[in-house]
């Protein structure tokens, strides 16, 4: 890993610097927006554009920082009672900036140097409509409001909705084992769209999967992180030559040990139809799925801090593997 002469060791979590990891409350769609802005203004050399739209209309942002070669995608809140993840991205991307900023390292990284050599891009939010019902509810205009209250058995408390608007689980939607998928949502009884593991008719048949797919095609990504939560847990994928495999294993418990994580494989239904499966195993990017913190979904933002300050070497360093 690179030193840059002079460059200054943070390794502590800057509270001042990192306004979105003082929340106590969830972090809406509304609420990410309102952050993305607030990095933007102190953070000029930060792009935000939008990779596609929600079922609902709700762009997208996708957030680039550095000028390197080597591409490095960060992508959180594939479910909606997973906001916390969003929280996560967002605090380490503004991390990245300061650091960088002020010439400081974190973990034995430069971040200058980092952002000299790589080009990170961020989705910190995939799923917006799923994280807004999970967070304020479905409100009466909303066109899908009968059939998502029915979907979630007369309950208007969708506080543990993963599903986007429209009941597909978004995670279970990539093209990667999705026919055996299929065979295993009958078993358990999923027909329709629901709260969560409904994968929808077809392979990115919904258009936060098919957004987030047309980028990785688009771009010679080398690293993909996906954040969910929680487990304490990371999961790795990758296709490809037994040599690069290796190395690629090797580097993934590297990465599962800087957080003080287990290297796991998922079982069940959580092995089908996830981006990792997709982007690793059929794109070849090497792609770990973050299962962070631990407890009971959704997480309380008020252990964001706790949980990013374990995260955090391993996001900084991987890129420098890779």
């Amino acid at each position: 890993m690179m030193l840059t002469r002079g460059a200054n060791m943070r390794d502590n979590v800057s509270e001042q610097s990192i306004s979105v990891l003082r929340r106590s409350l969830p972090l809406g769609y509304g609420d990410m927006l309102d952050e993305i802005g607030g990095i933007k203004e102190k953070y000029c050399e930060m792009e935000v554009t939008a990779i596609g739209e929600s079922i609902l209309g709700r762009k997208i942002p996708m957030l680039k920082i550095g000028r390197g070669k080597r591409k490095v995608l960060y992508v959180g809140a594939h479910h909606g009672m997973e906001w916390i993840s969003s929280i996560l991205l967002l605090a380490f991307t503004e991390d990245l900036l300061d650091s960088a900023k002020h010439s400081t390292c974190i973990g034995g990284v430069n971040a200058g140097y980092l952002l000299d050599t790589a080009s990170v891009y961020v989705i910190p939010m995939l799923n917006p409509d799923g994280v807004e019902y999970s967070v304020n509810g479905i409100d009466a205009e909303n066109p899908l409001r009968a059939r998502v209250l029915k979907m979630n058995g007369g309950s208007e408390d969708l506080s543990r909705w993963q599903a986007n608007a429209r009941g597909v689980d978004l995670n279970h939607n990539y093209n990667a084992g999705f026919a055996e998928y299929k065979l295993i949502e009958r078993e358990m009884g999923i027909i329709d769209g629901g709260p969560t593991r409904y994968s929808g008719q077809s392979p990115e048949s919904e258009p936060e999967v098919a957004a987030v797919c047309s980028l990785i095609r688009a771009v010679d990504f080398s690293l993909l992180f996906a954040l969910h939560s929680q487990g304490e847990e990371i999961f790795y994928k990758y296709g490809g030559d037994p040599t690069r495999t290796a190395y690629n294993m090797r580097a993934a418990q590297k990465i599962a040990d800087m957080c003080g994580y287990s290297l796991s494989k998922p079982k069940g239904a959580a092995a089908y139809g996830g981006l990792a499966d997709w982007a690793g195993g059929v794109m070849e990017v090497p792609s770990f799925t973050f299962e962070c913190g631990k407890g009971e979904n959704p997480l309380p933002a008020t252990e964001s801090r706790e949980i990013y300050s374990r995260i955090r070497r391993a996001l900084f360093s991987a890129p420098m593997m890779f």
